[in-house]
């Protein structure tokens, strides 16, 4: 049975060995996630822009919402050398920094849910709907482009709780965290957030990609069709390491108590380090999955 921390007065011995071998565990666990994530997710996700952008020319919807997942993964993995930092001393950049920092990874979170719930509907109409989906492609760029707008300006809508709330506090070392007027704030804004911005596009996701899935199989034409293979891998994969980490969050803000145990720390830690870990995995599947991907990779190198 996992064990609570002490809540008032007294800390016991126990619960300061415990502590200490859990900064030590994120030391050395995240920092090494938190690396690796950025070389390859930085590297990868450049070189995703160079061929959708330079070899691919952005000609089809699907590829305008391509370069909108990838600008929000650089975005969000230029922030872990400041994560990794602080896992492995203590927040040094003050509260500024803390703010926008926050709230770039919240963006890119809500960004790329909402960029792949895009990419979701518009498969749909392509396959399901294809007599009316039967727009030219000038028409359909434009449109592309407002979605993607609009997908940015409800992620800063999301994110503003981050940018607003969050602060350098010292507890034992400079952290930096969201410091919320009141619990009930705090937890109103996490479960507005996940449920808006993270469960609601996954069932969508998840109803769309069904009805997709069932009218090529019906057809029998899954196999022909490669981007739509990429496209529902990357959902696939989105879900898989975003998840865990959004229902130990909403766990956090609805239920102080068990959020007190050791072990949920831990959790909480692990999670987000997958999740974190998304950021360099589109490139991998573009790479293992893509035939057109490969081709323009290798004329680069």
């Amino acid at each position: 049975m996992a064990r609570k921390r002490h809540q008032v007065g007294i800390i016991s011995e126990q619960d300061k060995n415990e502590r200490e071998m859990f900064l030590q565990f994120n030391k050395i666990f995240l920092v090494c996630m938190y690396s690796v994530t950025c070389i390859f997710g930085i590297s990868g996700n450049a070189l995703v822009l160079i061929i959708l952008i330079f070899y691919e020319k952005v000609k089809v919807l699907s590829d305008i919402f391509l370069v909108s997942l990838a600008i929000a993964d650089l975005c969000f993995l230029c922030t872990l050398p400041f994560w990794a930092y602080m896992a492995a001393d203590e927040w040094i950049f003050h509260t500024l920094p803390c703010k926008l920092i926050r709230g770039l990874y919240t963006m890119n979170l809500y960004g790329s849910m909402l960029t792949l719930t895009c990419i979701t509907i518009d498969r749909y109409f392509a396959v399901v709907q294809a007599t009316k989906a039967h727009v030219s492609q000038a028409k359909r760029r434009t449109w592309g482009i407002a979605a993607c707008i609009l997908v940015w300006v409800i992620s800063l809508a999301f994110a503003m709780p981050q940018f607003i709330f969050s602060t350098e506090a010292s507890n034992g070392k400079k952290v930096c965290h969201s410091s919320y007027p009141s619990e009930d704030t705090h937890k109103f804004t996490e479960v507005i957030q996940m449920v808006l911005g993270f469960f609601f596009p996954i069932v969508v996701m998840v109803v769309f990609y069904s009805i997709i899935v069932n009218t090529l199989f019906k057809a029998k034409g899954f196999h022909k069709h490669k981007s739509l293979q990429i496209i529902f891998a990357i959902v696939v994969a989105f879900i898989l390491t975003q998840t865990p980490y959004n229902i130990l969050k909403i766990i956090r803000a609805v239920d102080k108590h068990v959020a007190m145990h050791f072990n949920f720390d831990y959790g909480l830690v692990i999670t987000e380090a997958i999740a974190y870990f998304h950021g360099c995995l589109n490139p991998i599947l573009y790479f293992f999955i893509g035939v057109k991907f490969r081709k323009n990779l290798a004329k680069i190198l």
